[in-house]
């Protein structure tokens, strides 16, 4: 579903994030993508979602080529990616229902449809009871969960997730990497940037890629070398 092949990109100030990275990523599968800060795991998150072209090299995702992508095709895609940020950006004046109804006013969804489908993701991140409360009325992990209601709106194939649990406590991470891990159970692929390792040891069984100066320098699902 995305193939990422000897892509490279290159800054005009900021010098090289990503660095020959050739990547596979299956549909229903979850990724933990780990390194340290400046790796280059945002720059490969961007990436996939078309927010920024590679230098060299080409992403495909469901089918969409980063070196032909039309700009009215980028707009289709995203509607097939999720994406979640650490710092949740929540419309402050909106309730957590229309912070995640807002998404699908760019669709033209009916307002039954909205209601219905609104109604639906708040009962799923398990806030069905704070749909009328303002993000400042509600913690820090119940804002990302929020965020992730948001991003699953328009049902996407995969969800992206940039250190989506950095922002919050020891208790509100394992929530909604739980949510996370149930999301991806429904068969969303889901690709979990962190530099949490702890998180990533206590999940042995999930698929690890580790990025170093935006180089790929561990993959749990490559082949070993005889």
């Amino acid at each position: 579903m995305i193939r990422i092949d000897r892509v490279t990109k290159r800054y005009a100030r900021g010098g090289t994030a990503l660095d020959d990275v050739s990547l596979e990523i299956r549909k229903g599968e979850f990724v933990f993508l780990t390194g340290h800060s400046g790796a280059g795991k945002s720059t490969l998150l961007r990436l996939i979602h078309m927010a920024e072209r590679p230098t060299s090299g080409e992403i495909r995702v469901s089918g969409y080529s980063s070196s032909s992508i039309r700009p009215r095709e980028i707009a289709i895609l995203r509607r097939k990616i999720g994406y979640v940020f650490q710092d949740f950006r929540l419309l402050a004046d909106r309730t957590a229902a229309e912070n995640i109804a807002f998404a699908l006013e760019v669709t033209g969804a009916r307002e039954n449809v909205k209601r219905t489908k609104v109604g639906r993701l708040l009962a799923q991140v398990g806030l069905a009871s704070k749909s009328e409360a303002l993000p400042a009325e509600l913690s820090g992990g119940e804002q990302q969960r929020v965020a992730v209601a948001r991003a699953l709106v328009n049902d996407p194939l995969v969800l992206l997730a940039d250190e989506a649990t950095g922002n919050l406590d020891e208790r509100a991470t394992r929530g909604i990497f739980e949510l996370f891990r149930t999301i991806n159970a429904s068969g969303t692929a889901v690709v979990f940037a962190t530099h949490d390792l702890d998180l990533v040891r206590e999940n042995p069984g999930l698929r690890v890629v580790e990025l170093d100066q935006g180089r790929v320098v561990f993959d749990s699902a490559a082949e070993p070398v005889e």
